[in-house]
């Protein structure tokens, strides 16, 4: 009895499995992956240019269509117009890319492709804190560095530019600090009394007769330095040193001393001389304009 009832069984079953496998029809098999879009995208005439200038040769991926997950969502914020993002990426692989690899490129060769964020994301608006400051840029563990103002970028406009590199200048020597650290302590102990989380507060003239190039440098120590490296680095020498000779002492005395330091370890840590960068960025400038 238990023999027929176990083949009576099995025979239930087998067709069972029989009916199901012949109601699948070729439409209903699910094919691995079919919810994803696995097509390359199609690349435009600008994400071409982007690959040959900055994927390509330096392995940095620019983003300039708009991601939620990169962007501050609550900001007032927007992506930039297509016609405003390439002649803006050309000023950044003129005055900050070419300037460092050509003259990196004995000391310490390759110092972009080493050193450089692996991501440049563009926003076209302005980044307006609650203190009624404006953020130009942010550099992200040195992997990332999020420019703002695409679309008001001046490409004919000296002083618009020099705010614009200024930026990218001046979070690139985060990473570069971040890459090999400089010595806070001996560079603090300069103006040890003059930083402040209220450096909003200050004037420009205020804070150089003090010792400070900009007001912004108040912030802390690696903020001053990010601003001496990236000030120097937007002006000729000469420029540079009738800058300095107009401050009231103690400031200009103490400028210096924290430009020997900046210069001392471009040198040391880097192979790089600052004030040969610092001409290169220059003349790519006066061709530029």
């Amino acid at each position: 009895m238990n023999t027929i009832n176990n083949t009576l069984r099995i025979w239930i079953t087998v067709v069972i499995l029989a009916f199901l496998i012949a109601g699948c029809s070729d439409d209903d098999k699910v094919s691995p992956g079919s919810n994803l879009d696995t097509t390359p995208p199609v690349r435009n005439q600008l994400d071409t240019w982007i690959y040959d200038n900055f994927t390509k040769p330096y392995n940095i991926e620019v983003i300039y269509r708009w991601s939620e997950s990169l962007i501050d969502q609550n900001r007032f914020l927007y992506p930039p117009t297509l016609d405003s993002i390439q002649p803006a990426l050309n000023v950044v692989k003129k005055l900050w890319i070419e300037p460092y690899s050509s003259v990196a490129e004995q000391g310490y060769p390759y110092i972009i492709q080493k050193t450089a964020p692996r991501q440049i994301v563009l926003v076209g608006g302005r980044n307006v804190n609650q203190s009624g400051t404006i953020t130009l840029g942010l550099a992200e563990t040195g992997k990332r560095i999020i420019l703002f103002e695409i679309d008001l970028l001046d490409k004919g406009d000296k002083p618009s530019i020099i705010q614009f590199i200024h930026t990218i200048q001046h979070e690139y020597v985060h990473i570069l600090n971040q890459t090999k650290p400089f010595d806070e302590e001996t560079y603090g102990q300069i103006t040890p009394e003059g930083y402040t989380a209220q450096w909003y507060n200050e004037t420009t003239e205020g804070s150089r007769e003090e010792g400070f190039i900009t007001a912004y440098s108040r912030a802390s120590e690696g903020e001053d330095f990010a601003e001496m490296a990236s000030t120097m680095l937007e002006m000729s020498r000469s420029e540079w040193d009738d800058l300095i000779d107009s401050i009231p002492e103690p400031g200009a005395s103490k400028i210096r001393q924290k430009e020997q330091i900046v210069v001392d370890y471009y040198k040391s840590e880097y192979n790089i001389d600052l004030y040969e960068l610092q001409e290169t960025v220059n003349q790519a400038m006066l061709k530029l304009l």
